[in-house]
């Protein structure tokens, strides 16, 4: 079988229409046992990025290799060890949920029933009904157990815990953990910072089809933004927060004070509202835009 780590790139690119640059210049590695998260706002690259890295459009430029095999000359044998949930999910209305799985399960080959149908409990998979009848939920639960139903070696994920509950969403992360401390790898594409966090070994940002950085996710949270309400049993002086390093006052109304404030700030900054008569305190993951602002807040550069 071959080597090579699960996804590699090396300058891989993608422009539609001769004029718009898609991906540019994409250099990647995710290895064996890591959870990558890829993140991005929509429109950034991050679908053309997974469509390149399986093989499904060709790249104008550059290449993309899975376990040592490029994903565009020989799609099938790169297919062998991958398994993924796409973005836009579509499975047919017409089937049940289990007679879709069956239906995948003789395309691909290889596949593990007992895993399978492990897996369809853990999730609560409903596979009676007609998948026409069925919740988006509900589809996006069969989209995850085909992803993982053969042990692939690499799972790529885009956005895969749309439309569950927040118990599922956490099932989903530990299903990601297992995966990873198994050996095998996977890549996670959202665009929500929270959901990458919680799962992802390391993680790269893309914007304007760009990689602007790839950190692990320790050094990624402590430059992140958090957006904070202090509420105050009376009015209190706002210059008090402002001198707490990184934080920013947003809004200071009477008794009610609004700040921006990076994660590691945020002891110092409860320990300034202590010193009040505190009503309530909120704290808030900032958007991703946000924080790329935050974090990439760089003259353009004319590309």
């Amino acid at each position: 079988m071959a080597g090579g780590p699960p996804i590699e790139t090396a300058s891989l690119s993608k422009t539609y229409d001769k004029t718009v640059d898609a991906l540019v210049d994409l250099d990647l590695r995710v290895d064996a046992g890591e959870v990558f998260g890829y993140l991005g706002p929509n429109g950034a690259g991050k679908s053309t990025t997974i469509r390149l890295l399986l093989g499904l459009i060709r790249p104008t430029g550059g290449t993309a290799t899975s376990f040592g095999v490029d994903t565009w000359r020989r799609p099938v044998e790169a297919h062998r060890r991958v398994g993924y949930l796409p973005g836009d999910l579509r499975l047919s209305d017409k089937l049940t949920g289990e007679e879709q799985l069956e239906s995948l399960a003789r395309l691909r080959g290889g596949v593990d029933d007992r895993l399978r149908s492990e897996l369809c409990e853990r999730l609560g998979v409903v596979l009676d009904r007609p998948i026409r009848q069925l919740s988006k939920g509900n589809r996006q639960k069969l989209g995850i157990v085909q992803a993982f139903m053969h042990r692939p070696d690499l799972v790529v994920l885009d956005e895969p815990t749309t439309g569950l509950d927040p118990l599922l969403q956490n099932e989903v992360r530990t299903l990601i953990r297992e995966t990873a401390r198994d050996g095998r790898s996977v890549f996670l594409s959202s665009h929500s910072l929270d959901e990458v966090q919680h799962v992802a070994d390391r993680v790269g940002i893309i914007r304007s089809g760009r990689l602007t950085d790839v950190d692990s996710v320790e050094r990624l949270r402590e430059r992140s933004l958090r957006h904070v309400t202090i509420t105050f049993g009376e009015p209190v002086d706002a210059a008090a927060f402002a001198g707490v390093d990184g934080v920013r006052v947003v809004n200071a109304d009477h008794a009610v004070l609004r700040l921006t404030a990076p994660e590691p700030a945020m002891d110092a900054l409860v320990k300034a509202a202590a010193a009040h008569r505190v009503v309530d305190f909120v704290s808030q993951p900032a958007d991703l835009e946000e924080i790329f602002l935050e974090l990439y807040r760089e003259p353009d550069d004319g590309r």
